[in-house]
């Protein structure tokens, strides 16, 4: 695949003039007629995204303006809607060099094609004078495309098999070893992951996925994504409009594999272990009914009460296991609760976590990145609402309230004390496009979490 970003050394490319709206007017001065005539029957404006091509002194000459909001500070996604009007070819900004923005341009041309075939038309490179910097950035767009590629993915062609196949896959290529526990396997040892998916069909049942990698002297970080491959939502149905998108239940798994991915490429000096229960929620004789009172690996009982609160079942029995190997760092993904949809919307991953430095570290390295994080309380007050008269805890408390925060709860009873912890509750879903994130699969605070490993454990 033709890479979408290259080093500049001199090669032939069109130039990419870039203005803001505070320099609108003095730019548009400034410019011979031609160009002036030209940017006028183009519509540009002083708007950020707003773009003219500007003719040269040869027929085949030309070259692009565009205006983004701030040319001082270019963002990641300033330059993502240029691949989209732009011809296939090499390019490079007039003056400076593309920075944070090299992530829109990557990311601004994928497409996810499993399933329908489109025809390349070719790539449109950029030319950056930061060779050092375009392979992080080419691996952060990797990591992207493959949670919208696994998200995207129908749930028919993404169950637990293949899920694990993917871990596997991804071991291979870093030299990791990969542990599956599946089936009847599950009954004693992960009790929760075991009745939640214990209703799918033959093929398709639950397992919990183990990927290890690194030298067992550096520091332990334990990546958990939840990997709920299709939600029907057990004998308490969801309507059909509720079940529509559950093929991207499994979006916590794909963020915490992408990340994992992350982490081998760099060569991150940590002792990594991935865990992905992967389960199918479903509806059969064999569900697992409400009322029914579970087991856990830690040793807790947990009164089911909605069998459509499952994530937090199987991530339960997944944080144990992690926090067994006594992690320095243990980080949680999951598209977990509708009600941190309805508290922030798509595009904020509530955030908790039982540590004053790493919440601040996460959210600064959101802000970092361009890959905003929210954080939520871990509220006392409400861990009383898990109380339940015949068993240790609830999955799921009556009437609905904080929902976000009582499922966050939930999961603190799995994670050892003293354990630092982080819970990271995303859509992993875009309704609408926007330059550089299309419509369908996304990755949100997969770049935030990076950039903390980064901070924290020594990679540039």
């Amino acid at each position: 695949m033709t890479p979408t970003i290259t080093a500049d050394r001199g090669q032939a490319a069109r130039t990419i003039h870039l203005i803001d709206p505070a320099g609108f007017d003095a730019w548009l001065a400034s410019q011979p007629p031609r160009n002036r005539a030209a940017a006028n029957a183009q519509r540009l404006s002083p708007k950020p995204g707003k773009t003219a091509t500007l003719p040269g002194e040869q027929p085949d000459d030309w070259s692009v303006v565009t205006v983004v909001a701030d040319t001082a500070t270019l963002s990641p996604w300033c330059l993502a809607h240029l691949p989209g009007q732009l011809p296939p070819g090499t390019y490079r900004l007039a003056t400076g060099t593309p920075g944070a923005a090299k992530l829109g341009w990557a990311t601004a041309q994928y497409r996810f094609t499993r399933y329908r075939r489109e025809e390349d038309d070719g790539a449109r490179i950029l030319l950056s004078s930061e060779p050092a910097r375009i392979d992080e950035a080419l691996r952060q767009a990797a990591a992207t495309a493959r949670v919208r590629d696994l998200v995207n993915t129908a749930a028919a062609d993404l169950g637990p098999a293949e899920l694990a196949a993917e871990v596997r896959t991804l071991a291979d290529a870093h030299g990791a070893t990969v542990t599956v526990t599946q089936g009847r396997e599950l009954e004693t040892g992960y009790p929760m992951i075991h009745a939640v998916g214990k209703a799918a069909a033959r093929g398709r049942e639950p397992r919990l996925i183990e990927l290890v990698w690194g030298n067992p002297a550096h520091p332990k970080v334990a990546l958990v994504g939840k990997g709920v491959c299709f939600d029907s939502g057990g004998l308490d149905i969801k309507p059909s409009a509720g079940m529509r998108l559950m093929k991207k239940d499994m979006g916590g798994a794909a963020h915490a594999l992408a990340l994992a991915g992350l982490v081998m490429e760099a060569h991150l000096p940590v002792r990594l272990h991935l865990l992905i229960p992967a389960v199918e929620n479903s509806v059969s004789g064999d569900s697992f009914r409400p009322g029914d009172v579970l087991n856990s690996r830690k040793g807790l009982t947990v009164e089911n009460t909605n069998t459509d609160a499952e994530g937090r079942l199987v991530l339960g029995d997944a944080l144990t296991r992690a926090c067994e190997e006594t992690p320095e760092l243990l980080i949680d993904f999951a598209t977990l609760t509708g009600a941190a949809r309805v508290a922030l919307g798509p595009d904020l991953p509530a955030t908790f976590a039982n540590d004053e430095a790493l919440a601040a570290d996460l959210l600064a390295a959101g802000a970092a990145e361009g890959d905003p994080l929210w954080r939520m309380p871990l509220w006392e007050g409400y861990d009383d609402m898990l109380k339940s008269d015949i068993a240790d805890m609830v999955n799921a408390p009556e009437g609905g309230m904080a929902g976000a925060v009582t499922a966050a709860l939930f999961l603190r009873r799995f994670v050892t004390p003293g354990t630092v912890w982080a819970h990271l509750d995303t859509f992993a879903w875009r309704t609408s496009a926007k330059p550089g994130r299309a419509k369908g699969g996304e990755a949100y605070g997969l770049r935030a979490a990076w950039r903390l490993l980064r901070d924290r454990y020594g990679r540039p």
